[in-house]
């Protein structure tokens, strides 16, 4: 079992930058590839970016989004530059298997969300 818990987000101006954190809990965090969903108003949850031997990323956020771990603090974190208001959503912290896995909505576990921002 694996619990998640993010930090970080906020509001924030078009053109500004945002870390997100994801604190997990439990046994074996450096065997789960991790990641980042968001969720717009009124639109279905996406994948943004995953992390576990190499990453990778949505085509939307390429070159914006950075996804980063530490293992021996059982983290991982999201740092957002150049935010537009189309980055506005609730971001999640996900866990599961593979990237690949990841990358196709296949999440074994979820964190609770936290909310994005930003204004034009």
């Amino acid at each position: 079992q694996v619990q998640l818990v993010e930090s970080g987000g906020g509001l924030v101006q078009a053109g500004g930058s945002l870390r997100l954190s994801c604190a997990a809990s439990g046994r074996s965090f450096s065997t789960y590839a991790m990641g980042w969903f968001r969720q717009a108003p009124g639109k279905e949850r996406e994948f943004v970016a995953g992390i576990d031997s190499y990453t990778i990323y949505a085509d939307s956020v390429k070159g914006r989004f950075t996804v980063s771990r530490d293992n021996a603090k059982n983290a991982v974190h999201l740092q957002m530059n150049t935010l537009k208001p189309d980055d506005t959503a609730d971001y999640y912290c996900a866990a599961s298997t593979s990237v690949s896995r990841l990358n196709r909505g296949l999440v074994d576990y979820w964190g609770k969300g936290t909310l994005v921002t930003v204004s034009s």
